[in-house]
């Protein structure tokens, strides 16, 4: 994966990707839905961003039943992962932690009571 600097930080300047990077980076892996609950947004400027990210190979997206999820890819350069987690360590957002945990039936309990 080629990442040059300018344009990792040009993707991360905008507020949305970077607060769907950083839960992604927390999470694991997350879908529109849990985005969307999580920032409190609508779904079309998640999907949105989601899109830029995924065009840029910042994110993967990966289908599960009806549900897309997404998550940060394996092959990300040592320098953008120590950058990633720097971030969500110096800047822990609880409220959208809260969003999410307070979120009913989100995908993975349902998921996990159909098996």
């Amino acid at each position: 994966m080629q990442l040059a600097p300018e344009q990792l930080f040009r993707l991360l300047s905008d507020p949305t990707r970077l607060r769907c990077i950083m839960l992604l980076q927390s999470e694991g892996s997350l879908c529109v839905c849990e985005l969307t609950a999580a920032l409190d947004i609508v779904q079309p400027k998640v999907s949105r961003h989601l899109a830029t990210l995924r065009a840029a190979g910042l994110v993967v997206d990966e289908r599960r039943g009806q549900w897309v999820h997404y998550r940060l890819p394996d092959n990300l350069p040592v320098w953008v992962q120590e950058i990633l987690k720097a971030t969500v360590h110096g800047h822990d957002d609880r409220t959208e932690r809260e969003r999410l945990a307070a979120m009913a039936a989100r995908p993975f309990t349902i998921d996990r009571q159909s098996a």
